[in-house]
């Protein structure tokens, strides 16, 4: 019997509790989806489609982000004596490399060209950097959660395009779920000397967040990016009278056996 195999408590989770542990180390390697990025069939898109996806400046960020986090978690994975959760942040960073693959294929198939990728060298700071990756999804996903529910809904992108995305959006739910359960077990089984060190670090991840976040509109519109599409599209403006406001949609999920909602 190996460590992802041993029983869940069905009782209240105490956090930082081994039990706790058990549970969200369980719950990443449980749901993991087996898919291949090559299996993947994007749809035929429309002309207008087309030109809004290739047009939009985000492709090579994102594929780097991904590049990024894939080392980050998996270096940070070599450093843990914890034997479930190295079991469990392992298949996570095989999946943030995934997700540069799927990626890869999607922009391949649409002609998008992207830059040459940097090399992606181990952090010095592997919790650092493990920390600085899932604060990371946690912002990114709000936005990017929302934004691809007002894209299917508006018709901005056709839901063939939109639902294809759906394992990806399912693993980042995944990966955030894991990660802030982490940081509530991770502090409550510090030494008390080192919780203050703990919040100042997870304060300062956040300053650098931020700060990134401020300064990436500009780094994507200093970038030129490159397609086969001949014409650019704008984001269509919707009239006043039928601007709403974007919410999260908190539609119940189940994987594996796993029940659980993203929003409100």
């Amino acid at each position: 019997m190996n460590a992802s195999t041993l029983p869940v408590e069905r009782v209240p989770l105490q956090p930082g509790s081994e039990g706790h542990k058990r549970a969200f180390c369980r719950m990443l390697l449980d749901t993991h989806d087996p898919y291949r990025p090559k299996a993947i069939e994007w749809p035929e898109l429309p002309p207008d489609a087309l030109a809004r996806l290739t047009s939009l400046p985000i492709w090579n960020i994102a594929v780097q982000v991904e590049g990024k986090a894939s080392i980050s978690v998996r270096t940070y994975a070599g450093t843990t004596n914890n034997p479930l959760l190295r079991e469990a942040v392992e298949p996570n960073a095989f999946e943030e490399a995934r997700h540069k693959d799927v990626l890869g294929h999607m922009v391949s198939s649409y002609g998008i060209r992207l830059e040459p990728e940097p090399d992606y060298e181990p952090p010095r700071d592997p919790e650092w950097a493990f920390m600085k990756t899932g604060f990371s999804e946690c912002i990114d996903s709000f936005f990017a959660f929302g934004l691809f529910a007002l894209a299917k809904r508006s018709g901005y992108f056709p839901p063939a395009l939109v639902d294809t995305f759906e394992p990806v959006i399912q693993e980042e739910c995944r990966h955030i779920l894991f990660f802030v359960n982490w940081v509530a077990w991770h502090r409550r089984n510090l030494p008390p000397w080192k919780r203050p060190i703990f919040a100042a670090r997870v304060l300062a991840v956040w300053i650098v967040l931020i700060w990134e976040r401020i300064n990436t509109p500009k780094a994507s519109a200093a970038r030129p990016m490159t397609t086969t599409s001949r014409s650019p599209a704008a984001i269509p403006s919707a009239s006043t009278s039928r601007r709403e406001t974007c919410s999260i949609s908190a539609r119940p999920r189940t994987i594996g056996g796993w029940r659980f909602s993203i929003g409100g």
